[in-house]
């Protein structure tokens, strides 16, 4: 999904239509975000600014999940998502991003990190 370039023909102080002063440029494009399914593990990896590499995860089966009790970070199953207060499309089509309630073996646990961006999925473990 390319970035929005309509800042570069804005409407003048007088209210006359303003010419775009340059074409587009390499880094003000963008990307179709990645949307973290469950399944078999697999990332992408997409270049970034400066030569640097950003790991993306696409499908993960486990997640990391910190304990109530001790404290403790268990890898945990995931059984499936129940809800996603981002986007109620991506609870129908069981998408997980942050602030997802997704369902593991030992209960409910809420995600703590951006698996889209950190290419990896946290959570810490919640009271039913």
């Amino acid at each position: 999904m390319p970035k929005n370039h309509s800042g570069l023909h804005k409407r003048l102080v007088t209210g006359a239509k303003g010419r775009k002063y340059r074409k587009k440029k390499k880094f003000e494009s963008g990307s179709d975000p990645v949307e973290t399914l469950t399944g078999k593990r697999a990332i992408q990896l997409r270049k970034t600014k400066g030569g640097n590499t950003k790991i993306k995860l696409a499908n993960d089966d486990f997640v990391n999940v910190r304990t109530i009790s001790d404290g403790k970070i268990i890898k945990k199953k995931i059984l499936s998502v129940k809800s996603n207060p981002s986007n109620k499309h991506y609870e129908r089509r069981g998408v997980i991003t942050k602030g997802a309630i997704i369902v593991i073996d030992s209960g409910q646990a809420k995600v703590t990190s951006r698996p889209g961006q950190d290419g990896i999925i946290n959570a810490i473990e919640i009271e039913t």
